[in-house]
């Protein structure tokens, strides 16, 4: 598929998309009052949306900076940055999310990290992640379990099924981690294959290189196994990030004037909601995010405004990273022209 095509077709699906969340909003019977609920919006909280993207997205980098500067890799906090915008922008274009890491690695690369400590660093924020979501989830479900259960009824289930696909997760990247023997067999596969469609020119070469690559990136990962004050600090990153991103529909929840429901219910409901969509194969979980917001805050965004809800949390957690994505991208681009001329 030719570059062009692709750049057409991740526009459409994202036209597409908004179009979809439009429709799927405005079109909810509880939507009645959502134009009064406009006018009535709380800015201080809008701005404390603001607030919740720059936690996730400054911890996410902090996370990657941590783990690229003990490897000895010397690259800025803001370009660093702009390769984590770009990662969360072909995350949120591709399915499964399947393009974010790669093109994160690459973006690393161009900005002179080698392949295997991006590798590193993005293995371990997404273990860290999926291993901080899955214990906080499980905690707050276990704390407001009556909540819970009364609010979901019957979906229950898919937060369950949910919360055991990202808790799997974990322990196959950590088995694809450590075992050396399976990674270099499995890459070896794939590069003969790319030889035998003509993908790859001199495969022994190719081979070579992969090893190489895997040698140094298993002898990071092992390094970092016996430093836990460094495993201690990605945790930390994980739970202020995932705490920034959840909490986006508290502060819509507030802007909307909207009160009578603890916050911690509705940041339990938050997490319950990003395990039972997050395995979703659309981009960005499109679909299951939208109708897992109205089915799980249904009764608590009160007067009409759950419609309304779902365009500024879905605004403030997928579209902005579309937005300073595809800037992010183009500057690299730009950075990469003036640097040939």
């Amino acid at each position: 598929m030719s570059p062009k095509l692709k750049k057409i077709l991740s526009t459409l699906f994202i036209a597409a998309s908004i179009f979809a969340v439009v429709i799927i909003a405005f079109s909810n019977p509880e939507m009645g009052n959502g134009w009064e609920a406009i006018s009535g919006l709380e800015i201080p909280w809008i701005g404390g949306l603001l607030l919740c993207w720059m936690v996730f997205a400054g911890f996410e980098t902090l996370g990657n900076q941590i783990c690229l500067n003990k490897r000895g890799c010397r690259i800025s906090f803001l370009r660093t940055f702009r390769t984590v915008l770009i990662g969360m922008y072909y995350s949120g274009i591709t399915p499964g999310s399947a393009g974010g890491q790669p093109m994160q690695v690459n973006a690393l690369r161009k900005e002179g990290v080698p392949v295997e400590y991006g590798t590193l660093s993005l293995t371990v924020r997404f273990v860290a992640n999926q291993f901080t979501v899955c214990m906080m989830t499980l905690a707050l479900f276990l704390i407001h379990h009556d909540f819970v259960v009364q609010q979901l009824g019957g979906a229950i289930w898919a937060a369950r099924i949910g919360w055991l696909i990202n808790f799997m997760s974990v322990p196959l990247v950590l088995l694809a981690a450590f075992r050396r023997k399976w990674m270099q067999g499995l890459a070896v596969k794939l590069i003969r294959l790319g030889a035998k469609i003509r993908l790859v020119r001199d495969p022994e070469k190719a081979i070579g290189r992969a090893t190489e690559t895997l040698d140094t990136f298993y002898e990071a990962l092992n390094e970092m196994s016996h430093h836990p004050k460094e495993i201690l600090l990605q945790l930390l990153c994980s739970v202020c990030s995932l705490l920034g991103l959840m909490g986006s529909v508290v502060f819509t929840y507030y802007a909307l004037g909207q009160r009578g429901t603890p916050w911690t219910h509705i940041l339990t409901l938050s997490f319950l909601l990003f395990v039972s969509a997050s395995y979703t194969p659309l981009p960005g979980a499109s679909g299951a995010q939208e109708g897992g917001f109205l089915l799980y805050f249904q009764g608590i965004f009160r007067d009409g405004t759950i419609g309304l809800g779902l365009l500024i949390w879905r605004f403030f957690t997928y579209y902005i990273w579309l937005i300073t994505g595809v800037i992010a991208v183009l500057t690299m681009i730009k950075k990469k022209k003036i640097q040939r001329e």
